[in-house]
């Protein structure tokens, strides 16, 4: 029979393993082309497995939970549509050793000098690890109380492959004990106690799910690294409603899609960045990185409340009819879980929008590593001061307030004020007979 083996694919250029969530498939299923069969999560997406092949699963290598390396076998599908338990078998024998929820640990038996696999389950432990140094400690048989208790070198105190073998090299010499806090150390500056919380009677307790669990410590971890200030700046949006009055309608006919102020919004803030590219920027410790690419993460809700940001590449080299096709199909895409990893890497700057809500504004917070967010509040008619050259006069117009947050180590007022009134001016000069 023809076996296909079903492998973790690479889900991004800085993506190493994946969990497996949900098995949609189990073995003796039949399977069509391209028909999912497992549910996988990252730390940036989630995502389905089509079947590359139609046939019968006959083998499962993992089971719901499980970590897996990119490149691992995950599944076997008989493409002829029969098990053989023999050949089956033989594939096994033949398979690598797949990486698993666990790292495997090697213990030497004194009597026997027989080698034993003892699993040692990192996730017992909050604090974050790189593969590398995983690895290391596996083979060097660092438990996970004592990885908690070495102090990182590296950013927000993450243990770097040189802090665990320096630790390894004072273990040896009996410098350092062998019975740890099971605690990780705080770096300087976090918050060391939370207010404990209790339920009352009638209360109803939630676990959030896997991606509200990201985007909380995403979001902690923000105020914590950065200074935040923010601005408000506005803005007459005459001239832009007035033109999109004028285009949806042929917009929608021509191209079968609607366009809606994103782009427009997206296509000031890219010719800002230009102007003050320091806004388009990141901090690593003392260095500046300013970036080449102009690349707009735009923040999307999702059906079941949580929040993702695709990515539109090089927003600044794109028309408005571009843009307007991007933001709709990441937009469309994000809602039904279909986008790909890499569709939300690489944000240089992100713009999220309160008006959507019918909210006035609103005080976002850095995405990380950004510098920078913007804030877009709702479009609402109201009587201004209109000045002309002979006298000022009180008119209705549709008027918004745009809000900058940003870092102050990098970005000061005077560059964040400029940028800010700068996305302004040319949403107030947009020219409304200019074609799409």
């Amino acid at each position: 029979m023809a076996i296909f083996e079903v492998v973790m694919p690479k889900l991004g250029e800085s993506i190493i393993e994946a969990t497996i969530t949900k098995w949609l498939l189990q073995e003796g299923d039949t399977v069509a082309e391209d028909d999912p069969i497992v549910e996988i999560a990252t730390d940036k997406v989630d995502s389905e497995i089509p079947s590359p092949v139609e046939g019968k699963i006959t083998k499962v290598h993992f089971a719901e939970g499980d970590v897996v390396a990119v490149g691992a076998i995950i599944a076997l599908i008989d493409m002829d549509g029969e098990a053989d338990s023999d050949s089956t078998e033989k594939q096994d024998l033949q398979e690598p050793q797949q990486a698993a929820v666990v790292e495997q640990v090697v213990v030497i038996d004194a009597a026997n000098d027989i080698p034993e696999a003892k699993a040692v389950d990192f996730s017992s432990s909050d604090r974050f690890y790189s593969p590398l140094v995983k690895s290391i400690a596996s083979k060097e048989n660092v438990s996970v109380d004592e990885l908690n208790s070495i102090s990182g070198s590296g950013k927000d105190s993450r243990v770097t492959k040189k802090d665990i073998l320096q630790y390894i090299d004072d273990k040896k010499a009996g410098k350092v004990s062998t019975t740890p806090s099971s605690s990780p150390p705080t770096p300087a500056g976090k918050i060391v106690e939370q207010a404990t919380v209790t339920a009352g009677i009638g209360d109803e307790i939630i676990e959030m799910d896997r991606m509200r669990k990201l985007i909380a410590d995403h979001m902690v971890m923000s105020k914590q690294v950065s200074p935040h200030v923010t601005m408000f700046h506005d803005v007459d949006m005459s001239a832009v409603v007035k033109w999109r009055n004028k285009n949806k309608d042929l917009f929608l006919k021509r191209e079968g899609e609607k366009i809606t102020f994103t782009p427009i919004f997206i296509e000031a803030a890219s010719r800002a960045l230009r102007d003050f590219p320091m806004v388009n920027a990141s901090l690593d410790g003392h260095n500046m990185i300013k970036r080449k690419h102009v690349n707009i993460g735009m923040a999307t809700a999702l059906p079941n409340g949580n929040l993702i940001v695709p990515v539109i590449k090089d927003a600044d080299q794109k028309n408005l009819s571009g843009l307007a096709k991007a933001v709709n199909d990441l937009a469309t895409r994000a809602r039904d879980n279909k986008l790909n990893p890499d569709e939300i890497q690489g944000g240089t700057f992100t713009i999220t929008n309160f008006g959507q809500f019918g909210n006035s504004t609103g005080a976002p917070i850095i995405n990380q590593p950004q510098v920078a967010i913007l804030g877009i509040g709702t479009i609402k008619k109201k009587p201004v001061v209109i000045e002309t050259a002979e006298d000022d006069m009180i008119g209705i117009r549709p008027t918004m307030i745009l809000s900058l947050a940003f870092d102050h180590r990098i970005v000061d007022g005077a560059l964040g004020g400029m940028f800010l009134q700068r996305v302004a001016k040319y949403l107030e000069e947009f020219d409304p007979s200019r074609t799409i």
